[in-house]
This record gives C-alpha cells, sequence and structure tokens, in this order.
C-alpha cells in the first residue's frame, strides 16, 4: 500500500514541471500555480476527509474511493493541452490525493494494531516503501520516455486506480457515528490556531510557513531547469543530467531517506532551534548548487544539491513537528500538529509556488536559484536573531 501510495506522487510531481514548462511552455508563474494546488488541497482536504472517514465511511474505504476519483481526474487531465482545463483537472486529482496521505497511514496503523504489533516499531520500515516507490516510479517514468510528456499522468492513474481497487480488500476500519456535540471549530481543529497567541509559538509557526516557501520549488522546477534550460544548449544536450534528470533528481528521496537516520543524533548534540537552522543553511545550499552546478564538469554540485536536499527537508520537518509535541497541551496536539502542516505545506507552499513562478519569470534561469539562495539565508539570519529555544541535551535524549 506505502510503495504505491507514493508511487503515484512520484509519477509526476518531479516531472510535471518539465512537461509543462517545455513541451507545453507554460510560464514560470503558471507552473508555480499547478504546484500551488497542493497547498490549496491541504488547507482543509484532510480534516475534511479525516471527519468523514471518522464518523461515516470506514477510512480504507474512502482511501480507495479518493484514489479511484483521483485517478479519473488525471485521466482527464492527460490530453489537455490548454492552461485552463488542466489545471482545473490538477487540481481536482490534488484535492482528492492529499487526504490520502493521512489515510493510508491510518489504514496502515489499524492493520498493525489489528495483528497486535507495536506501531513505533513497526511502521517506520514499512513507511520507508513510500520512498522506495516514489523513487521508483521517478525512474520508471524517466526510461518510459514520459518525463516531458502526459504519459506521466496516465502512469499515476494506473498506480491509483490499483491502488483504490486494492484498498477495498484492506482490514476494515471501525467508524463512531455516535452523535457528538463538538463545534465545527472543533472538529476541524482550528482550536490549536490560538497558540498564535503565544509569541514562542507564532515565530515558529510564521518561520515555519516562511520556510514551507521552499518545498515546492525544486519539485516544481528543478527537473524543468536540467531537461529544457540545458537541454537546449549545445554544451550539454545529451549528456545524463539532460537526458535523464529524473533519475539525477530520485538522489533526493535516497539522501531524504538516509538522513531520516541522523535525525536523532544531531537533536541530541545539538537541540532543536540549531537543528532547524541547519535545514534553513541547508536550503540555501540545495539553491546555490543548482545554480551554481550543470549536467558536464559542474556536474558534482548537482549531486551535491540532491545530497543537502535530504538535510533541508528532514531536518526541518521533524524537528519542527518534535517542537510541537512538546510545546504544547496535549488536548490540542493533534490539531496543533495539523496548524504546522497547514502553515507549511498549506499557505507556505502555495505562497512560495506563486512567487517562486514569478521570481522565474523576472530573473530567468540560472539566477533565480540565487534568489531563492538569498531568500533562505536572509530566512536562516532572521530566524537565528528572533527564535528563542534554550536546548537541554538530557530532554532532547530523552526524547
Amino acid at each position: 500500500m506505502n510503495f504505491l501510495q507514493y508511487f503515484i506522487w512520484g509519477s509526476w510531481l518531479i516531472s510535471l514541471g518539465a512537461y509543462l514548462g517545455g513541451t507545453l511552455r507554460f510560464t514560470g508563474l503558471q507552473i508555480g500555480s499547478f504546484f500551488a494546488t497542493m497547498g490549496i488541497a491541504s488547507l482543509f482536504m484532510p480534516a475534511v476527509m479525516g471527519i468523514i472517514a471518522d464518523r461515516w465511511i470506514p477510512a480504507q474505504k474512502l482511501l480507495g474511493i479518493c484514489h479511484i476519483v483521483g485517478a479519473a481526474f488525471l485521466v482527464a487531465a492527460a490530453p489537455q493541452h490548454e492552461y485552463g482545463p488542466l489545471y482545473g483537472l490538477i487540481l481536482c486529482s490534488v484535492m482528492f490525493y492529499m487526504p490520502t496521505i493521512a489515510l493510508s497511514n491510518s489504514v496502515a496503523y489499524n492493520a498493525l494494531e489489528m495483528k497486535g504489533y507495536d506501531t513505533v516499531k513497526t511502521f517506520p520500515p514499512i513507511r520507508v516503501w513510500g520512498t522506495v516507490g516514489f523513487i521508483c516510479a521517478m525512474i520508471a517514468v524517466d526510461l518510459l520516455g514520459f518525463d516531458s510528456s502526459a504519459g506521466q499522468l496516465y502512469v499515476a492513474a494506473a498506480a491509483a486506480l490499483v491502488l483504490g481497487v486494492y484498498s477495498f480488500t484492506l482490514p476494515p476500519c471501525a467508524v463512531d457515528r455516535t452523535p457528538r456535540r463538538q463545534s465545527w471549530v472543533d472538529s476541524l481543529g482550528l482550536r490549536a490556531f490560538a497558540l498564535f497567541k503565544e509569541r514562542k509559538m507564532a515565530i515558529f509557526f510564521i518561520f515555519s510557513m516562511m520556510l514551507g516557501m521552499s518545498l515546492q520549488i525544486t519539485n516544481a522546477y528543478a527537473n524543468d531547469y536540467l531537461t529544457n534550460f540545458f537541454g537546449n544548449d549545445p554544451l550539454y544536450k545529451g549528456t545524463f543530467g539532460v537526458e535523464h534528470a529524473n533519475i539525477l533528481i530520485s538522489l533526493s528521496q535516497a539522501s531524504e531517506t538516509l538522513c531520516i537516520l541522523l535525525i536523532p543524533f544531531f537533536l541530541r548534540r545539538f537541540g532543536i532551534k540549531n537543528v532547524m537552522l541547519i535545514s534553513m543553511l541547508a536550503w540555501v545550499l540545495r539553491f546555490g548548487l543548482l545554480g551554481a552546478g550543470n549536467p558536464g564538469g559542474g556536474v558534482w554540485m548537482l549531486i551535491l544539491s540532491m545530497i543537502v536536499y535530504g538535510v533541508a527537508f528532514d531536518f526541518f520537518n521533524i524537528s519542527g513537528s518534535l517542537y510541537v509535541e512538546k510545546e504544547t497541551d496535549p488536548s490540542i496536539r493533534s490539531s496543533a500538529q495539523g496548524v504546522f502542516m497547514i502553515m507549511t505545506n498549506g499557505f507556505g507552499a502555495f505562497v512560495g509556488s506563486y512567487a517562486a513562478g514569478a521570481v522565474v519569470d523576472s530573473f530567468g534561469w540560472p539566477d533565480s536559484w540565487f534568489v531563492f539562495a538569498g531568500y533562505s539565508l536572509l530566512v536562516a539570519v532572521v530566524f537565528l536573531l528572533v527564535f528563542r529555544y534554550k536546548h537541554t541535551p538530557e530532554t532532547a535524549a530523552a526524547k
């Protein structure tokens, strides 16, 4: 299940930018808008589908329905070449895909608990198969020659259909139809937004959004940059980085998997604030190396940029989640985690995708990468000066 869950996403997330920018000739702002759809969907769809799964439709069945509906939208999107219809259909497919990330976790936890397994120990190795699926999808799309065509959407749709049907065979999840006296504010977990009244939490959530603005930039533009910008240069045409950009970028996902293992050591040694700061500086290197490198003699810088991505992505997401876990009251802890995700993958990704598109249209390549690097450096410096957190080694070790 986890393999297919992320295989779907990996089929198009990294290569869609090359298709939109190279084949369909969309502008940077238009490309950014497609990746902003994930920010839009993350704002409310996971919460809505979570309520439906808790109260009316078992999670495994809702997971199947979402994937089948999403597959239908992907199939409908594939033949479209005009911006409006293609954008609308991709937005609809993403609306049904984003909630399945949380739903698939719930279904997995339920299946493990039914068999008497310890989810804390058993789930992480299972989740790794999701990353494996993502990488396999990227490589498959690349080798099939679909990274610059609508074929990637058909691959994603096929995988979604298979997982959708398979979901109905998974162990049943319980639903609670007992009438509840709960306001819609509590149902959607919005009570946790009261944390903005606390200075330290408000600062943290604002920086979460600012860093979240970086998340979709390389997803949207890295493949387009390698395939189309360098592909049009006779010096680099035919190089591995141009012909197999998806495979090169897949090193980022491999790095992400390995960097997860380093986080406990770094948290014990440096503390949450410094680990988050390391993440921000890693984003500076990620963007700067992409701008300085090339698929020829500078390919080592591109490879280093892919390796650094694991630090940039994982160190903030996981340490940030731990900070929320440690600093919030247990009664709103789950909702607070939801706010963290909304600020990073919702507002941050939405604003960042559109802002990045405007930067690309204004500065072009490779200068845009240096603008992104400068932004990340500015965020890191302000974070260092403004964010206050005292590291206690004993507490970190206990975590």
